[in-house]
């Protein structure tokens, strides 16, 4: 008796040494079967300096509730083919690399803005992805891409000032993928002309929420000037103008960004807000970017991938 005792007391306390190992912010929501891969779009990046993640804090926010989150780095001005083509290579690494008792199978594609075409190219090229959701994806171009390659820019200076900020993205990442980055293929890429060439070739998903084994999902925001205090909005206001009264998020619109399921079109975000940049700096009474992209997983999650 004495001994059943002592081994329920042991019992008790080695569960309670696993319960207090468990941060108490640890949680279950966006536990996915599959691993969750990030995919940035223009300019984009997967760290600056090893610090600053282009989906500011959001991967952390992922794996506090259960995820294996992967951050893609493509290059950040090229085509979507191109650029889909170094994701797969990243696809592939991660697979090889994963260990046998726990072997990956599939993956979550998560993309932004360009990482919207790009992650669908992915999904066209390969049998392992489980799911699509795209945040303001360029599927049907941007006009902001149409008229600069038409040469219509507000005040002319925009494509210096988008060479000269690549180059210092790529000297702050350290990325090599800039080297070969070409502002005016990207541009064409995210062209209307070329998002529809683009689509005609890889349709899947264009207006359906489950195709091909694989699920489809869009969001957007819609808003330009969300902080006055974030010095990003006053570029995105920039931008913005090439939409005129059109709801646009600054550099994509709503009716650009539609594909599969469309979930919500309407976030009151602009296009940095949508991945919690800069630094978090998102407008007052706007949803938390973090717990969006928790609920964005969840929804994998309850579909089973």
């Amino acid at each position: 008796m004495k001994a059943l005792k002592i081994r329920h007391i042991a019992a008790a306390a080695v569960a309670a040494v696993a319960v207090a190992a468990v941060p108490a912010h640890a949680g279950t929501a966006a536990k996915t079967k599959h691993p969750v891969v990030l995919v940035h779009g223009f300019i984009g990046f997967d760290s600056i300096l090893g610090v600053v993640n282009y989906f500011y804090q959001i991967p952390g926010a992922l794996r506090d509730e259960g995820a294996t989150v992967y951050i893609a780095s493509v290059n950040p001005s090229q085509t979507t083919e191109f650029r889909g083509e170094e994701l797969n290579k990243q696809l592939d690494a991660w697979k090889a690399a994963s260990p046998w008792y726990n072997k990956i199978q599939k993956f979550n594609l998560i993309g932004h803005s360009h990482g919207g075409p790009t992650v669908r190219y992915s999904a066209a090229t390969r049998s392992d992805i489980a799911s699509v959701s795209t945040m303001s994806g360029t599927h049907y171009g941007s006009k902001v891409a149409d008229e600069i390659l038409k040469g219509t820019t507000p005040d002319g200076g925009f494509d210096q000032a988008a060479t000269a900020g690549l180059k210092l993205i790529g000297w702050l990442t350290g990325n090599t993928n800039y080297k070969s980055a070409d502002l005016k293929t990207a541009l064409k890429a995210l062209s209307s002309v070329d998002a529809e060439r683009f689509n005609q070739d890889f349709p899947a998903g264009r207006n359906a929420e489950y195709q091909n084994g694989q699920y489809f999902y869009s969001y957007a925001g819609n808003l330009v000037k969300t902080n006055g205090w974030d010095i990003s909005d006053a570029i995105l206001a920039y931008t913005g103008k090439y939409y005129g009264t059109t709801a646009n998020d600054g550099l994509v619109s709503p009716e650009e960004a539609k594909w599969g399921k469309q979930i919500d079109l309407a976030l009151p975000w602009n296009h940095l807000d949508e991945i919690n940049q800069v630094l978090g700096s998102i407008g007052k009474g706007a949803p938390d970017p973090k717990a969006y992209y928790v609920n964005i997983v969840n929804r994998l999650k309850a579909k089973g991938v």
